[in-house]
C-alpha cells in the first residue's frame, strides 16, 4: 500500500514508518520537524518526505495524492508544552484533522487511523477496573478535548462518507526515540547522570506503560479494518511512578535519589491518580494485546540508547 504518516518523524511515527517499510509499503511522511527528525538514515532514504504543517491544506492535499491509507499522528505533545500553548494545540488537532479528512475524501482514501490519547479518560480513571472504550470519558484539557472532538468528527465522517476510521487511544507509550518531554526518558537521563530523579506529587499515581514495539504492532494489525472504531492500545498493567523511578535506578546502577516535588498548577488537569486500560476490544478485532513487561521494555531502552 501507499501510506501517508503525518508526524512520521516523531517518536511513535518514526517507529511505525520503519515497520511499514519492512513490510514493503510505500511510505510518505509529512512532518514540520519542529521537534527534530527521529527517522533513522536508512528509513529516511526509503521514504518520500514532505516538510510541512497539517494546518496547511495545500501541503496536506499534495502529500495525500495516490495514497491508500493514512496514519494521522501529527500533534503538539508534552504536558508543559501543551499547557503553555493551548490554542496551538487545539488548532493543530482540529484544523489539521479537518484538512487530513478532506484530503482523504478527495483522494478516495480507504483507511484513516488517528492518534488519540488515554488522556481523554482523565478523572474517569478512578474506576476500579481497567478502562474500556465504553467508559464515559472526562476530557478537561485543551489536548484531551481536541482529541475527543476528533474522535466524534471522524465517526461522523464514517457515517456520512463511509470513510473507515480508527481512533487509537494510546496509553503511556515509551521506547526508542522518545525525548525527555516524557517521563521515561527524563528519568533515564537523570539516572545516567546520577542526578536527583524528580517525581511530581507522591509517586503513588499509576500509569499503564505500553512499549513502542507493541504499540506499533497494534497499529499495523489494525490497518485494513472497516467501520468506525475507538481502540485502546494498553498493556493492562499498573505501575506507580516511584516504582518506575526505582526500576530505572536499578537498571542503570545509578546513585540517584528520588526527589518528590509539588506539581505546578498548570499540570493539575493532566495529573490523575490512576490510569490503566483494557485492550479487550483490540484483541477481539485483531487477536492481539500488548504484552511487554515494563522491566523488559526499560532494559531494552537502556541497551539500545545507553550501552
Amino acid at each position: 500500500m501507499r501510506i501517508l504518516v503525518s508526524g512520521g518523524a516523531g517518536f511513535i511515527g518514526s517507529n511505525l514508518v520503519r515497520r511499514l517499510l519492512s513490510e514493503g509499503h510505500e511510505v510518505i511522511v509529512l512532518d514540520n520537524l519542529l521537534r527534530g527528525n527521529k527517522l533513522d538514515k536508512d528509513s529516511f532514504e526509503k521514504i518520500k518526505f514532505i516538510r510541512g504543517d497539517v494546518r496547511d491544506f495545500a501541503t496536506v492535499s499534495e502529500a495525500m495524492k495516490n495514497c491508500d491509507a493514512v496514519y494521522h499522528f501529527a500533534a503538539v505533545l508534552g504536558v508543559d508544552i501543551v499547557a503553555d500553548h493551548p490554542v496551538e494545540t487545539m488548532d493543530v488537532e482540529v484544523i489539521g484533522t479537518r484538512n487530513m479528512v478532506e484530503a482523504a475524501a478527495a483522494n478516495n482514501i480507504k483507511y484513516f487511523l488517528y492518534a488519540s490519547t488515554s488522556g481523554i479518560y482523565s478523572h474517569s480513571a478512578i474506576v476500579k477496573s481497567a478502562l474500556s472504550e465504553d467508559v464515559l470519558v472526562d476530557p478537561r484539557t485543551s489536548y484531551a478535548m481536541a482529541k475527543r472532538y476528533n474522535e466524534i468528527y471522524l465517526a461522523a465522517h464514517h457515517k456520512e462518507r463511509g470513510l473507515n476510521v480508527i481512533s487509537l487511544r494510546f496509553f503511556n507509550v515509551y521506547g526508542h526515540n522518545q525525548d525527555n518531554r516524557m517521563v521515561v526518558p527524563r528519568f533515564f537521563e537523570q539516572a545516567i547522570q546520577d542526578e536527583e530523579i524528580t517525581v511530581f506529587g507522591t509517586g503513588n499515581q499509576t500509569r499503564d506503560f505500553t512499549y513502542i514495539d507493541d504499540t506499533v504492532e497494534a497499529c499495523v494489525r489494525l490497518l485494513g479494518i472497516s467501520g468506525a472504531h475507538i481502540i485502546n492500545i494498553a498493556n493492562e498493567k499498573e505501575w506507580n511512578i516511584t516504582t518506575l523511578a526505582e526500576k530505572i535506578i536499578e537498571i542503570t546502577k545509578s546513585k540517584s535519589k528520588i526527589n518528590y516535588i509539588e506539581s505546578p498548577a498548570k499540570r493539575y488537569d493532566y495529573e490523575v491518580e490512576r490510569r490503566v486500560g483494557s485492550s479487550d476490544k483490540l484483541k477481539e478485532l485483531v487477536n492481539y494485546k500488548p504484552a511487554t513487561e515494563l522491566a523488559d521494555g526499560l532494559q531494552k531502552i537502556y541497551e539500545i540508547n545507553y550501552l
